[in-house]
């Protein structure tokens, strides 16, 4: 599928989309959001891509969403009548925070790769993936509140969940910018580098990792973490004793015993 505002690759079950509007920090357009979703939609749904990589060519990762967007926004509903406006405002809001849960709810496991600057909705998409590394040099800011608007879109459900309350009121209350060494610290980058070629590296490994596991099992697994973080422990025991009850039986099953048996790497089918 050819896309306006994403390049979209596959190799070795690894697919990589990368957001491409590097002359507007890729800033984040009505085109890319749905763009987004359906690049989303096609990665869950295509066998063969295993795992996803989320990367923005050019120097920047995102620069949020694109201010001429917010603005298209306030003109297409002001002529609107009171109530009328406000519903018409609730229902792109909502349209646009699906965009972004579409990479939570993906099957696969996505891996957020950060360089340069990554604000605003650049925070949304990142704090959606399952694991997110960056250049030490990265600039990260929740910008929202300096627009004089509330994030609406993730960070302020996600981000308490991957940096802790206390850190996540202070970022998004104060706007204020901090690097990728100190994400890492914050626990919000899993890690980070001294450049893009070592992060570029270590992104590929990890998601060739995944991508040679069994693609049922990681499926799965995504799935399991996904619901028990929603959910209490005994209803995530639950619902992970149903799922590997359905998994037991599988071929991958069989092939990974094997292999383990005569100590050589499996490979599983798609």
């Amino acid at each position: 599928m050819l896309y306006e505002t994403l390049e979209v690759s596959l190799v070795d079950g690894v697919a990589r989309i990368e957001l491409n509007r590097p002359e507007k920090a890729n800033a984040l357009s009505e085109c890319v959001w749905w763009e987004l979703q359906e690049a989303c939609r096609w990665l869950d749904a295509t066998p063969a891509a295993r795992v996803g990589i989320l990367a923005g060519r050019g120097r920047h990762f995102c620069a949020g969403i694109d201010l001429e967007m917010l603005q298209l926004m306030r003109a297409e509903a002001i002529d609107f009548p009171s109530g009328h406006r406000e519903e018409h405002l609730r229902q792109r809001i909502a349209g646009l925070q699906s965009c972004i849960t579409a990479l939570e709810e993906c099957r696969k496991p996505l891996l957020a790769s950060i360089q340069g600057a990554c604000v605003g909705g650049g925070i949304d998409l990142i704090t959606a993936c399952d694991m997110r590394y960056a250049t030490v040099d990265a600039r990260f800011s929740v910008k929202e509140i300096d627009l004089a608007i509330v994030a609406d879109v993730g960070t302020l459900q996600r981000l308490p969940r991957i940096v802790g309350e206390g850190i996540a009121r202070e970022l998004v209350l104060t706007a204020r910018e901090f690097n990728g060494q100190e994400a890492e610290a914050l626990r919000l980058v899993n890690r980070a580098f001294p450049t893009r070629e070592a992060l570029e590296a270590e992104v590929g490994r990890v998601a060739a990792a995944i991508a040679a596991k069994s693609p049922l099992a990681v499926r799965g697994t995504k799935e399991v973490l996904n619901f028990s973080r929603d959910h209490t422990v005994s209803e995530g025991l639950a619902y992970v004793a149903t799922k590997n009850a359905s998994l037991l039986f599988s071929p991958d099953v069989t092939t990974a015993v094997k292999a383990f048996v005569e100590r050589r790497i499996p490979v599983f089918p798609d």
